[in-house]
């Protein structure tokens, strides 16, 4: 039987989760953005195209693990809930 605190223990769980995935989002705009600035204003500078690509790279990526972590507490969380309760 769950009771009130547990189903609010579950709810602050997931939206921890919610908030974690916005923060990798969050990251990897910037990244991808700071790639974008040094494209635009310093594509003439070799080091700074190669430095705009690896940020380029890493924004995806860790935009990738993101999503990977947050699916895949999500789905912890739902496995340990009931069926009747799962949202």
């Amino acid at each position: 039987m769950e009771t009130m605190r547990d189903k609010l223990a579950l709810e602050r769980t997931r939206l921890a989760n919610e908030r974690t995935f916005l923060a990798y989002v969050r990251t990897s705009l910037s990244l991808i953005a700071g790639a974008a600035v040094l494209f635009q204003f310093f594509s003439a500078v070799g080091a700074y195209v190669a430095l705009a690509w690896i940020l380029s790279v890493l924004g995806i990526v860790v935009l990738a693990v993101g999503v990977y972590r947050f699916h895949t507490v999500r789905a912890a969380l739902r496995k340990d809930v009931p069926d009747s309760e799962s949202t």
